[in-house]
């Protein structure tokens, strides 16, 4: 495994936007997870959708190709960066800092197109594959 995916990006490839069909190919979505919480996020946009039925499905079936991380391991990272952006004025969502602070941990790269809200967290690399 070597990538995590942000929502952001799950969306995209779902609608099938920005060739990342050709991109999951490309890599394997073997390589790739999604943070346990980026799961949340993901089941509560189908559920809000106009086809929360067809949309579940969608997403049941690529959950079945990528792998789910638990945030637990993440836990004493995202209280010192919570810490730390605080007392710099920088704050990030905390589900945000959760999801980057799970791929630091897991030395993954974050694949975002919110690289200005997770390139706060330190230590995070970063690759944004949406070209616009």
């Amino acid at each position: 495994m070597k990538f995590l995916l942000d929502s952001n990006i799950c969306i995209h490839f779902f609608r099938g936007k920005f060739n990342l069909l050709e991109k999951f190919e490309e890599i394997g979505l073997h390589n790739c997870a999604i943070s346990e919480i980026t799961f949340a996020e993901l089941v509560y946009g189908a559920e809000s959708s106009s086809n929360p039925s067809k949309n579940h499905s969608v997403l049941n079936q690529f959950i079945d190709l990528v792998t789910v991380l638990p945030i637990y391991d993440s836990i004493y990272l995202f209280g010192k960066e919570k810490a730390r952006l605080r007392k710099n004025g920088i704050l990030i969502s905390d589900f945000d800092l959760l999801i980057g602070c799970t791929a630091v941990e897991k030395e993954l790269i974050m694949v975002t197109e919110n690289i200005r809200e997770f390139d706060r967290i330190t230590n995070i690399e970063i690759e944004n594959w949406i070209n616009r």
